[in-house]
């Protein structure tokens, strides 16, 4: 892969596209953000909203927000139009997976615009880095509605600070926690929800394996998974040898597990099997990325350094 194109700056007057790539949307959430749009414009990037078919089709298939039909030609056509700057999915659940023997990497490389989303849009963040394309993991539009404060203010100052950038960075500065690794770092931000991606191992979009061949700081976040799930994911990831390889690893926001026989706590296990392993390279504990209002806006693709100490740790 080339040079990773980093997408213009959301213009005043640029279009936004609210997307459906994967599960149904609850149509108070939709309402919610247009109404946003139309009585806090100043809140939001983008001049106008654009929601496409796929968020409140009367046809939904099943689970799913539309038909694989109707959401790849909704990603397809707000991905080419030049006056639409930023695509949003409306949510995740489970379908992004469906498009990608749909979505050519040289399209999505000639018309690069900044994409968000989380959760099951990992898939679709894998997509876009093998297309050569940098994109934002981060609050869809419950996060937008809610405001959720991640303890660095608002979302919607956070979402539109970066996106209006022309040359957008990060400077997040956390708390330490117990099992933190000290240590410094510097890579390609990579990662997403575990589950996602490690569904993705083995294929031309197995995102995670890129720390086999650069520098990469992994960030990793899960819900509803059991501990023993997630074990087993960390042990592929392990045997494959891409936790070793990695520059530093930021271990997110994991929520709606139980705890088992075998382990009490998801931080517990993972703290010890990154111990048995000897994972060597800088390692935070509770970062603010995953299923909650902890949920900061991340830049697929952007190097970044990591420095993590006794006083906590600083992404920048």
């Amino acid at each position: 892969m080339g040079k990773l194109i980093i997408p213009a700056g959301v213009r005043e007057d640029g279009k936004v596209a609210l997307i459906g790539p994967a599960t149904r949307i609850k149509p108070e959430i939709v309402e919610g953000l247009v109404r946003l749009y139309e009585e806090y414009p100043d809140e939001m990037p983008g001049s106008e909203l654009i929601v496409y078919p796929s968020v409140l089709d009367e046809n939904a298939c099943g689970s799913y927000a539309a038909s694989l039909a109707q959401r790849v030609a909704d990603f397809t056509d707000a991905w080419s139009r030049e006056d639409i700057d930023l695509v949003i999915c409306a949510r995740g659940g489970y379908g992004c997976v469906h498009m990608l023997d749909y979505l050519d990497p040289e399209f999505i490389a000639a018309h690069p615009k900044w994409l968000v989303g989380f959760s099951d849009v990992s898939a679709l963040h894998a997509l876009l880095y093998k297309s050569g394309v940098a994109s934002i993991h981060g609050g869809m539009a419950k996060q937008l509605v809610l405001d959720t404060d991640s303890g660095f203010g608002g979302y919607r100052k956070a979402f539109k600070k970066l996106l209006e950038s022309s040359c957008p960075s990060l400077e997040y500065r956390v708390e330490a926690h117990p099992y933190n690794r000290p240590g410094i770092g510097r890579g390609v931000l990579l990662g997403g929800n575990l589950a996602v991606l490690n569904g993705l191992g083995g294929t031309p979009y197995d995102l995670m394996a890129e720390s086999l061949h650069q520098d990469v700081i992994l960030f990793i976040e899960d819900v509803s998974e059991p501990i023993y799930a997630v074990e087993r994911m960390l042990y592929r990831l392990h045997l494959q040898g891409v936790l070793k390889a990695a520059k530093g690893i930021l271990v997110g926001q994991f929520t709606d597990w139980k705890p088992d026989r075998n382990h009490e706590a998801m931080y517990d296990m993972i703290h010890a099997r990154f111990e048995e392993w000897n994972v060597c390279c800088p390692v935070a504990f509770d970062f603010p990325v995953g299923h909650n209002d902890r949920n900061v806006p991340l830049v697929e693709g952007l190097e970044v350094s990591i420095s993590i100490s006794r006083d906590g740790v600083i992404v920048s």
